[in-house]
Parts: structure tokens; sequence; C-alpha cells
């Protein structure tokens, strides 16, 4: 097949050809924007699941629904080690630019706000604040959006955001990636903030993404979040959601799988979206001719599994110390141990075991491990990666330091 027509895009956050099985999610929003639009009170959206399910393409999606819409819209990624105050006011910046209001004084003042907003960060250098703007050239407003309380300053912040958006028809999305690696701080101001403006009726919402533990990070900050944001799981894709993904991009380019060929495509995927397109574009490249065989997909499974290994796996393994390193793998023996798939959870007492030690003297290990993502706790006692098949890829390829 040649490899300049391969349709399929294995890559972080990249849209694939075929959006499938997200239909769902897609309808469920545009009925959000529609009664925000018309007034009507709406609950912001938060996705989660784990990595490599599409949680950022959806995302991206959501927020290009809300442009077509004439919303304004800004994206963030949040990082452990960066607080909430620059990254949404420039994200803010951005959806203000996007209304397109036509009173430039009222949107001189709102972007004054944010600037004060985003210089008022508490132990910053005062330099550095002087000189930092999202690129804003108003001079900063005082005595709104910065107290320093970044709970009180960021409602403040939000309302004069929505009245602006409110006055021309608007809405304002803030789209938030990662977001369970928000500080405990930014996360308590972000739910008081999104309950502050739904009870306002404010036309502002936030849509985050994150990893599946993120529900209980915003529980644990306040506790009507389980209230305050519809929660969405994104998970692998159905046989038929699968089948799509693939068949709809070779169809663009007059090809097609057979029935077997696509069997195998799903038990070597296991219905998840980055899979699929790793190894869609491994079996475009090997497969002679059109129909695509199960026989095609054996071939070019190795090269896939490769890719993977490299680009998927090894680079979150590789973050991991030796020690992090042993307990990752020893997650995996535990869960294959108790006959449990290696993608599941598994009791922390059950790793303890299978390392000879003390459930207690793994815990920086474990915390470590959280810290980096590369596993979660959805449960008290009970552990799983946030990666799909990364069991498998630790018994299969890495060895314990």
């Amino acid at each position: 097949m040649d490899p300049v027509r391969n349709p399929y895009a294995p890559g972080a956050g990249q849209r694939p050809p075929e959006l499938a099985g997200r239909d769902e999610q897609l309808r469920a929003f545009d009925v959000v924007l529609e009664r925000v639009a018309r007034g009507r009170p709406e609950r912001s959206l938060v996705l989660t699941g784990l990595r490599g399910v599409g949680k950022t393409v959806l995302l991206n999606a959501l927020r290009s629904a809300a442009v077509r819409r004439g919303w304004g819209t800004g994206k963030l990624e949040a990082r452990p080690e960066q607080g909430l105050r620059r990254p949404l006011s420039s994200a803010l910046h951005q959806a203000i630019r996007e209304l397109g209001h036509p009173e430039q004084d009222q949107v001189d003042q709102v972007l004054g706000v944010l600037r004060a907003f985003a210089q008022r960060e508490a132990g910053a250098d005062a330099k550095l604040k002087d000189r930092w703007s999202p690129g804003i050239d108003v001079p900063a407003v005082r005595g709104r959006a910065d107290s320093g309380d970044i709970e009180i300053d960021l409602v403040e912040l939000l309302t004069d955001v929505g009245g602006l958006a409110s006055d021309v028809g608007k809405g304002v999305g803030v789209f938030i990636d990662e977001m369970q690696d928000l500080g405990p701080a930014d996360v308590s101001a972000l739910c008081a903030a999104c309950h502050e403006i739904s009870q306002s009726g404010l036309p502002v919402i936030v849509v985050g993404a994150g990893l599946p533990h993120l529900p209980a990070v915003l529980s644990a900050s306040k506790s009507y979040s389980e209230r305050l944001f519809s929660y969405q799981r994104i998970d692998r894709l159905s046989r038929d959601a699968a089948d799509r993904a693939l068949c709809a991009p070779a169809a663009e380019e007059d090809a097609e799988f057979t029935d077997d060929g696509l069997a195998a495509m799903y038990a070597a995927t296991g219905g998840y979206p980055y899979f699929i397109q790793a190894y869609g574009k491994a079996v475009w490249d090997h497969a002679p001719r059109s129909p695509i065989s199960a026989n095609d997909v054996a071939v070019a499974a190795p090269e896939a599994e490769r890719e993977l290994a490299v680009g998927f796996f090894g680079s979150r393994y590789e973050r991991a110390t030796p020690g992090e390193r042993d307990y990752l793998c020893a997650m995996a023996d535990a869960a294959a141990d108790r006959g449990e798939d290696p993608v599941g959870a598994v009791a922390t007492a059950d790793v303890a075991a299978v390392l000879g030690k003390k459930p207690q003297s793994l815990s920086p290990a474990r915390d470590a491990l959280l810290k980096k993502g590369l596993i979660y706790s959805g449960e008290r006692g009970r552990i799983a990666f946030t990666v799909p098949h990364f069991g498998r890829y630790l018994r299969d390829h890495a060895d314990p330091a």
C-alpha cells in the first residue's frame, strides 16, 4: 500500500481522520451550548479516562463546536509545577479577543482586570510581575481580581468575563487539559468560580479533561463538586466504532479491510483510539494490497508494537527511577498472579507482597508515581496504571532494576 496515502494519524492529541465513537459527547455538548445561549442553567463538563483514549482530541473537538457557535474560547494544559494564573490569563485573553465585543471601553476594562489577575502572583519577583502580561496593552485595573487570594480573584475575573460575553449574546468556554495536575488551591478556586457563575447564570463554562481520579481530586477540594460538574468517562471504542475508525479513512483512499482483518485489529488494539491509529498506520504500510487481512495485521504487528514500546510506553517507563520501575513491574506481576487484567487496579498490599516489603516502606515510590501520572488511585488501597496495556508492556519488555 502507498505510504504517502496512509490515512492514519498516531500522535499526541492529533485528531484522527474519523472521530468515531464520540457522537454522544458531541451531541450533549451542543445541547449545553444551546442552553447557555438561551440563558438556561448548565453545568461545566469534566472528561476522564486513561491515556490514549482520545480525551485531548475530544476536548479540541468540543472547543471547535463552541467556536462555530461564535463563542470566545481559550485552552490551557495544567502542569504540576505551574500555577493557574498565567496560563488561564492567556487563555481568557484569547477568548475575549474571539468575542468581538463592539464596545472597546468595556473590553479594555475587563482586559485591565485580567492583567491585574495575571500579575498578582503571590511570592513572585516584583520586577518579573511588572514585565509579564498575557499580551495585554491596557494598564492593570486595581482593586478587582488582584487580592492575592486565588479563589476571590478568579470569581471576580470570571464574573467580569461572563458579563462581557452576556452583553454580546455569546458565551466563553475555558478548556483545561490534564486538569488533575492543578494545585489544590487552584482546584478549589476553579470549583468556587464555577459554582458562582452557574448561580449567576453567566454564559461561562469550564470543560476539563484528566485521568480517571480527577473526580476524586475535585471532590476532595469542594464537596459540592460532585453536583457542580457533568462527568463523562471516555473509554475505549466499541467494536463498531473501532471498525468505523479504520474503515472510513481507508475508504477515502479506495481501500478496505476484510472481516477477519477488522477482528484482528480489534484484538490487537483493544479498541483504544491511539492504538488503533498506531496499528492502522503500520498495517497500511506493510499490506501489499487491499483488502487488508488478518495476515497483514499479523505481519505488521511487531512494527506497531515497537513503535508503541518506544513512543508510548517506553517514554513513560524512562521517567521512573529504578525503585519506581520495580514498583511498576510488581504491579503488573501482582495482577498476573491473581489472574487479573494487568491494566486493572491491584491492591497495594499485593504489590508489597510481590516485592517482599511492607506497604508503608513503598509509599515514597507509590506517591512519586502518582505525581508523575504513571499510576492513579481510584479507591483507597488500590492502584492502577494510567496507560492501557502498560502492565502487558512491563511483563514483556521491562526488567526490574
